[in-house]
């Protein structure tokens, strides 16, 4: 068990991790690359997506999805180490030239690489990708 498994009690949008794009054309890129970044099932090609780019009055976000449970007003056992890997996550999008984080010392909470799975483009049609949060969906 992580250390940092701790459900996170006082969450508000606030919390959610702003980020900026290089052009308005990255939105799609980052959308696209975040359906192949998560958890992956251990007994199936499974996985499920952790986080989405959220645009929001003029503004992107990259959340986790059971932030955007707790925005819906739904019930969300939103835990320090899904913050940890949403951090991890974007800092990865960072890397790779598709955002940057706009409060840097908001993501310094991370969670290790190996929480995580990412499936190259190529491989994308071996795989189930299964998000846990449909954006524009009621």
């Amino acid at each position: 068990m992580e250390e940092n498994n701790v459900q996170v009690k006082e969450w508000t949008p606030q919390h959610m991790l702003e980020v900026t794009l290089n052009t308005p054309d990255d939105f799609l890129k980052v959308r696209e690359t975040l359906t192949r970044i998560g958890v992956a099932s251990r007994k199936e090609n499974k996985l499920y997506q952790s986080c989405h780019i959220l645009h929001k009055q003029g503004r992107y976000f990259i959340v986790h999805f059971k932030e955007l449970f707790l925005l819906d007003g739904k019930p969300s056992n939103l835990m320090e180490n899904d913050v940890g890997r949403r951090n991890t996550i974007a800092t990865l999008l960072s890397d790779w030239g598709l955002i940057n984080v706009v409060s840097i010392d908001q993501s310094d909470n991370k969670a290790p690489l190996r929480q995580i799975k990412i499936i190259p483009f190529g491989q994308k049609n071996q795989w189930e990708l299964c998000p846990k949060y449909n954006i524009g969906q009621k």
